[in-house]
């Protein structure tokens, strides 16, 4: 580990600070504007809004990390910032899918053969696919004001929780940086948003995200379901979204409004309702998680089928609502 003077509980409040300093900087300076997001018929926002929020939020976490940098953090931070600067290229040029994917695998494959002597080779391969969803997923989620910021207060929130309990403080640490410097983003991106995260942002935290999932997982500080769990939010909306698109021969890389927290945003909950209950989701999902984490096997087992059913019927519901209000709305 680094060894540095200044105490490790500094390092979350220099993030946010840093983070909200940089996003006000770029909203007053104009340079925000550099990537805009345009709505389209598939976005929820109907105006033009920056996408520049996520550089200022990685920057924030670098700048907290430089006060508690264990060495196990050197290669995610590497991988992160390599996605970073790819991502905002496409928030800039408009990469094609298949160069943006490209990127995403190669992170993965690193991330992966880096730490394949923490657990068996055979897992190799299906590791690299759950790093390289995640990464993408959290992409897909970020399509509504607040909604990605607080899925990485929360979900971040919670892996610090869980390291500190494991009497690891460096992974609490840097987990709390990350939660910390999306406070500072999600002042400027609660509704109404007067900026976006964009790839820059979304990418790399749907990459740590997993990677510290990964790692935290390999280093013993919690079992392999505690990081999907605790992301559930995000991974079941997005992973049911995207098979029922699968069954429809729909391209699945084109961005659209199926997503369920979509759904609730145009059926009439608006942003800042559908952010306030996404935010009790993903705090009761990192709770019930952390809770989880101290109990036998069979308790364990029965918390996860209480999400899984919990998880089934609200989407459910959310689809037959749906329907009728497509069918309303045709109607008019």
């Amino acid at each position: 580990m680094l060894t540095n003077p200044l105490p490790p509980y500094l390092a979350p409040p220099l993030a946010f600070a840093i983070t909200w300093l940089t996003i006000h900087w770029l909203l007053r300076s104009g340079l925000s504007n550099l990537a805009m997001d345009d709505p389209n018929h598939r976005s929820l926002h109907t105006t033009a809004v920056p996408r520049t929020g996520g550089i200022a939020l990685m920057i924030g976490v670098l700048a907290g990390w430089s006060l508690w940098l264990p060495s196990w953090l050197w290669l995610p931070l590497g991988l992160s910032v390599a996605l970073a600067a790819v991502s905002f290229a496409d928030d800039l040029f408009d990469l094609s899918a298949g160069w943006r994917f490209l990127a995403h695998v190669l992170a993965a494959t690193v991330l992966v053969a880096a730490n394949l002597g923490h657990f068996p080779l055979w897992l190799g391969v299906p590791a690299v696919l759950v790093v390289v969803w995640m990464t993408n997923l959290y992409n897909f989620m970020d399509g509504s004001d607040g909604l990605a910021g607080g899925m990485a207060l929360f979900g971040f929130g919670a892996y610090g929780v869980a390291a500190w309990l494991s009497n690891d403080t460096a992974f609490a640490w840097a987990s709390w940086v990350i939660a910390a410097a999306a406070v500072g983003f999600l002042l400027f991106n609660f509704h109404p948003a007067r900026i976006f995260m964009g790839d820059a942002g979304s990418v790399p935290l749907g990459f740590l995200a997993a990677a510290f999932g990964l790692i935290g997982w390999q280093r013993g500080l919690w079992p392999w379901w505690f990081a999907p769990l605790t992301f559930s939010p995000f991974v079941m909306d997005a992973g049911v979204t995207l098979f029922k698109r699968i069954l429809r021969r729909e391209k699945i890389w084109q961005a659209h409004r199926e997503h369920y927290y979509q759904r609730l945003v145009r059926m009439g909950l608006g942003h800042r309702v559908t952010a306030l209950l996404e935010y009790a989701l993903m705090a009761a999902a990192g709770g019930s998680a952390l809770w989880g984490m101290g109990r036998g096997a069979l308790m364990q087992a029965v918390l996860l089928l209480v999400w899984s059913v919990g998880y089934f019927v609200a989407m459910r519901l959310i689809d037959i609502e749906w329907a009728k209000f497509s069918q309303l709305s045709t109607k008019l």
